[in-house]
């Protein structure tokens, strides 16, 4: 004989509120935190992150840095979640975890929290459905392939200069943002920090404070991917814990010879690192048609190629001078002097002054025009990941700013002038600079 295993409404309700009490009767501690009170931002509420690249820069961002502008970096924020650190350094991953479970651990009142997982490899942090955006601090090789990739995995993304090597992984990441409705945030915190000293720079002159701008003398030299020598030094051990393999990536294969930082040695010429900060500001201010040619010419000022100065002339017919550091007005923090026909204004990270002085004493004016107003870069990427606004260094602004970086360094390669078409995006009937346009990534990594 069967026995029916089923129960009446009835005796459900009754067995259903007699454990329904017991439950109650147990005392839930829930951390005001998890429930967004005592002005906790809610789980539901805050941007789940990974952090790719640990060296200086990356670590930086992530437990506090000079270029965060955010006491103890994103791990500290109340409004992120970081998940995942990344690199191929075991010992950078490891120390960037423990740190971070730490400050949760703290945080929260959880002693022996592990919700921070390490990775070595990329993919498997980008691969977690969980995590809604990535911070980029990488070898200049990877910036590029690795945010396109990222935003295919439908990631938002934050990545540090120098944004692109080449001019075709520009378009593609530009491409790559649109195609996926990522949000994207280029590096160059000049546009937000600094207590505004480059966004009022580019107010006053786009307002006429200055006359008519008719120069702008930039002082570090533009760059570009050109590998002129692969490797020539006696190979060495690989380090210990050290994934050399994936650290090259889409470079050609080949032994370890110690690798300075960012980059190897040969691989660039000019700056593709530290330029971009100061020719976006100049970009910024001059605010052309990013769509009209442009000409670039290489002078020769002396024997060693530091002493090369690169000119651009944009369509409004201002022309920019780039050097390395000619030490005035402005020093080694690089920067900018606009020259107008009533006056100038130089600006770097400490200090910006004009002649006559009275034209920093000037306010706006009601109907003066105004730039994208942000006070924090980091700041200005998260809200812009929940608004879906686009960032104040969005694709097109990042890649524009990179082109004239990469354009220049190729007249620099070159050492001759150069005419720009940037809506066909290569140089105007000159075959050998179009050639340096882009390159043959290794396998897999070709995009």
């Amino acid at each position: 004989m069967c026995h029916s295993n089923q129960i009446s409404r009835r005796q459900f309700l009754r067995r259903s509120s007699i454990a329904l009490g017991a439950a109650c009767s147990v005392p839930t501690l829930i951390p005001a935190s998890a429930l967004g009170r005592n002005g906790a931002t809610a789980p539901s509420e805050r941007i789940n992150m990974g952090f790719i690249g640990l060296g200086g820069q990356g670590s930086g961002h992530l437990l506090g840095g000079a270029w965060t502008y955010v006491p103890g970096g994103y791990v500290a924020r109340d409004d992120v979640q970081v998940l995942a650190v990344c690199d191929v350094r075991k010992d950078r991953r490891d120390r960037a975890q423990a740190r971070c479970n730490e400050v949760y651990a703290e945080k929260r009142g959880e002693a022996g929290y592990k919700g921070v997982l390490a990775y070595n490899d990329f993919r498997e942090v980008l691969a977690r459905p969980d995590i809604d955006a990535v911070l980029l601090a990488l070898p200049y090789h990877w910036a590029a392939t690795m945010a396109t990739m990222a935003m295919r995995a439908g990631k938002d993304v934050y990545c540090e200069k120098p944004i692109a090597i080449t001019v075709q992984q520009g378009r593609t990441l530009i491409e790559t943002a649109k195609r996926y409705a990522r949000i994207y945030q280029g590096g160059m915190q000049q546009r937000s920090e600094y207590a505004g000293k480059f966004r009022l720079a580019c107010e006053l002159v786009r307002n006429g404070r200055i006359g008519q701008l008719k120069e702008v003398y930039a002082y570090r030299q533009p760059g570009a991917f050109y590998p002129i020598r692969w490797t020539t030094d006696e190979a060495k051990p690989v380090p210990d814990g050290f994934d050399w393999d994936l650290w090259l990536g889409p470079l050609p294969a080949q032994p370890y010879a110690g690798e300075a930082g960012h980059c190897l040695p040969g691989y660039f010429i000019g700056d593709v690192n530290w330029s971009p900060h100061h020719y976006d500001i100049i970009q910024w201010t001059i605010n052309p048609d990013p769509n009209a040619p442009i000409e670039v010419w290489y002078e020769k000022k002396g024997e060693k190629l530091d002493d090369a100065i690169i000119h651009y002339r944009y369509a409004n017919g201002v022309v920019v001078h780039s050097s390395g550091y000619p030490g005035e007005p402005v020093g080694n923090e690089g920067g900018a002097c606009f020259v107008g026909t009533a006056g100038r204004i130089a600006v770097e990270r400490s200090n910006i002054v004009s002649y006559p002085a009275n034209i920093l004493r000037e306010p706006l004016r009601p109907g003066d025009s105004s730039a994208y107003h942000a006070d924090s870069h980091s700041g200005n990427f998260l809200e812009c990941i929940r608004t879906r606004r686009p960032t104040i260094c969005h694709p097109e602004t990042a890649v524009y700013t990179m082109n004239a970086i990469l354009i220049g360094g190729i007249s620099l390669i070159l050492k001759r002038a150069l005419k720009w078409d940037p809506v066909k995006a290569e140089f105007t009937g000159d075959e050998q600079a179009n050639r340096l346009l882009s390159y043959s990534p290794r396998a897999p990594w070709r995009l």
